[in-house]
């Protein structure tokens, strides 16, 4: 061992590593070799990260009660001005630095500011000491205006050295505060702009958060994109995060009405202040997860502590709700049953936040977990409790949930059941008895009335049975969080056995074919429509490959003494009726549905492979973006499309045939 590293001391050259290879940073010389590591990257993200610096700074003064407005203005030449009328940042003499005032120091060192001691800032968002002198930093041009006790001052920097002394620029009248003016150095972003949508979106999520502040936001109109975003506006919410999720919801239905609040957080041992929270919560029918939170008004898409905490509090508390009703189902929910449908803005207020990295994307505070959960268990009991008839509305929804999770984890891509081993198949299903799935079919019905017809009439061995409960869901228009929590459907593929999505598997596919049996009347149609829409939407290798049917059961039957025919449409009557004779009376039935059909009846005409008429569902070969086309204009989201598409075809509506 010692010959090796007498080898490995002779091998090298000394001299090639030596003191003068020890390279010092000074100043903020490392946040522009290194910008990475203070704002994420140079990226569009963290350009606007800078803005995100500054402004958070302003809401700092405002959170902290020592200022009401703050004004963002977005000019040509990508300069953002921020100004608010707090205190103003000092501009006395440093103590430690000779020759320095503070506003120097803060702009021109790391790890400087007021937010370390806790003194003059019980909370705020900008902790870390680094955001104002990083921004100057990576600045191509800075420049810097305090309005403090009548006196203005002025100073200006560039790309993080002052180029301009700290300038008396004399007494102002009805001014007070900070104004930081700043235009990105193109040597650290290239061509990158800020973009003002992304900036109005900023600046309106911190006036929800802090419903205390006046932002106005101003804009060169040459900069905006969007329609959306206005040159000028005031933004001002008193309703906080309500105002917030209301805006956000704009149209979803409600399980419960729209619930917010705020809460101090428990005292600390010593009595001291800790901070406090505030929340506004909304669980949506067809909802799909949404937590926005926020630590002292810095955005968290990562989350954090002070989530956990947050899911804590609802998961312990409608657990507890649930036993206290004798609901012993609710011991089964998870946070995912309770989150899954609920879109949702966190906002807390804490000392000393702990962020993980600059850019601040998580909250790190272990004791945030207890002090939100105690904080919003307290309030969360208090709100189920005023209104038992909501919370068991809440509870019921999110009990649901939680079973249909169990249900999808116990029952994913069902195999085909055998005499030794029985599985759980849909309650409803009449399933037949050969195990070869070439040699099967599967009728759906709508109903239990037709369904109790078909499973008189079918073949047992080689025909299944699944009655559908009415219109199933039209999935063309519908939420992914809808359509998994739809039962109708979930039978569906659960009696097929081929999963959907990434986990199809057509060689688990339960049945040969799969008939569509409808009412032969303008219901039947629409729902062999919707059931079509789905097989299009979520399962298309079964069209792709001819699984899909549609069965054709007569409208008419007409009876003449001991002779009975079957006439399939109204057009089909008239033809029909003439292969009687003449003389003698005939007796015309309509069947108002297939559970109105005798059993054989029902066999003979639609259900028996010698007598009956499928038709099988093909894609349009010739033109798919068409037949894509097709069915989102007439099944999907929009319905001015259904009516242009009325409109167009209204004057055949009287030859269809249906």
């Amino acid at each position: 061992m010692n010959d090796l590293f007498k080898a490995g001391k002779e091998g090298r050259d000394d001299a090639a590593y030596s003191a003068k290879d020890i390279e010092v940073l000074e100043g903020l010389e490392p946040v522009r070799r290194r910008p990475g590591m203070y704002i994420g990257g140079t990226d569009e993200t963290s350009l606007h990260h800078l803005a995100a610096e500054i402004i958070d700074n302003a809401m700092d003064e405002a959170v902290a009660g020592h200022a009401s407005l703050i004004e963002v203005t977005l000019a040509s030449g990508n300069v953002l001005t921020v100004r608010d009328n707090g205190r103003g940042m000092p501009v006395d003499p440093h103590p430690k630095f000779e020759n320095l005032s503070a506003l120097e120091v803060i702009l021109t060192m790391l790890h400087s500011g007021g937010k370390f001691s806790g003194k003059v800032y019980e909370t705020s968002g900008g902790l870390h000491g680094v955001g104002s002198s990083v921004v100057n930093a990576l600045s191509e041009l800075l420049e810097v205006e305090v309005a403090r006790d009548r006196v203005l001052w002025k100073q200006s920097y560039a790309r993080g050295k002052p180029i301009t002394p700290l300038i008396n620029a004399g007494p102002v009248q009805n001014r007070r505060g900070t104004q930081l003016r700043f235009k990105p150095d193109p040597e650290i972003f290239g061509e990158l702009q800020f973009l003002a949508a992304r900036l109005f979106r900023l600046c309106r999520s911190k006036a929800y958060l802090f419903r205390g502040v006046r932002i106005r936001w101003s804009c060169d109109p040459s900069l905006l994109r969007s329609a959306d975003i206005p040159a000028e506006a005031e933004l001002h919410y008193p309703g906080g995060l309500r105002d917030s999720l209301e805006a956000d919801l704009a149209g979803g239905t409600p399980v419960v009405p729209l619930w917010a609040g705020d809460a101090n957080l428990p005292s600390a041992a010593n009595g001291d202040k800790t901070g406090r929270l505030e929340w506004a919560i909304a669980w949506l029918e067809d909802g799909e997860h949404a937590l926005a939170s926020y630590c002292n008004t810095v955005p968290t898409p990562q989350g954090g502590t002070h989530e956990a905490g947050f899911r804590a509090a609802l998961l312990k508390g409608l657990r507890a709700w649930g036993e206290q009703r004798g609901n012993k189902r609710a011991a089964n929910i998870t946070a995912e049953d309770l989150l899954g449908g609920m879109a949702a803005k966190l906002s807390v207020f804490i000392r000393e936040p702990q962020f993980l990295g600059q850019t601040k994307e998580k909250l790190t505070n272990a004791e945030a977990t207890r002090l939100v959960e105690t904080a919003l268990r307290d309030r969360f009991d208090h709100f189920l409790g005023s209104s038992p008839a909501q919370a068991d509305a809440l509870l019921a929804f999110v009990v649901e949930r939680a079973e249909e999770r169990i249900r999808r984890k116990e029952l994913k891509d069902t195999p085909r059941k055998s005499a030794t081993r029985r599985l759980r198949l849909p309650g409803k299903l009449a399933d037949c008895t050969l195990e070869d799935a070439a040699r099967t079919e599967l009728f759906l019905v709508e109903g239990d009335s037709a369904g109790g017809s078909a499973k008189q009439a079918r073949d047992r061995a080689s025909q299944a049975v699944l009655p559908l409960r009415g219109k199933i869901l039209n999935v063309a228009s519908a939420t992914t969080e809808k359509l998994r929590q739809n039962q109708e459907l979930k039978d569906l593929v659960e009696a097929l056995g081929c999963g959907v999505g990434d986990r199809f598997d057509r060689t688990k596919l339960r049945y040969g074919r799969v008939i569509i049996m409808t009412d032969a009347d303008v219901d039947g149609a629409h729902i062999a429509s919707l059931l079509m829409t789905f097989f299009y939407r979520e399962l298309p290798d079964l069209i792709k490959n001819g699984h899909v049917y549609l069965a054709q059961p007569p409208l008419y039957r007409l009876t003449q003494g001991a002779r009975s025919v079957y006439a399939m449409n109204d057009a089909d009557r008239e033809v029909k009726q003439k292969l009687f004779k003449a003389t003698g009376k005939i007796e015309v039935s309509r069947f108002k549905g297939l559970g109105e059909m005798p059993p054989q009846a029902l066999k003979e005409t639609t259900m028996d492979p010698r007598k009956r008429t499928l038709l099988k569902v093909v894609n349009a070969q010739h033109d798919h973006a068409a037949t894509a086309d097709r069915v989102e204009s007439l099944m999907g989201r929009k319905p001015e499309l259904r009516f242009q598409f009325i409109q167009e075809h209204a004057r055949s509506a009287g030859e269809l045939d249906v």
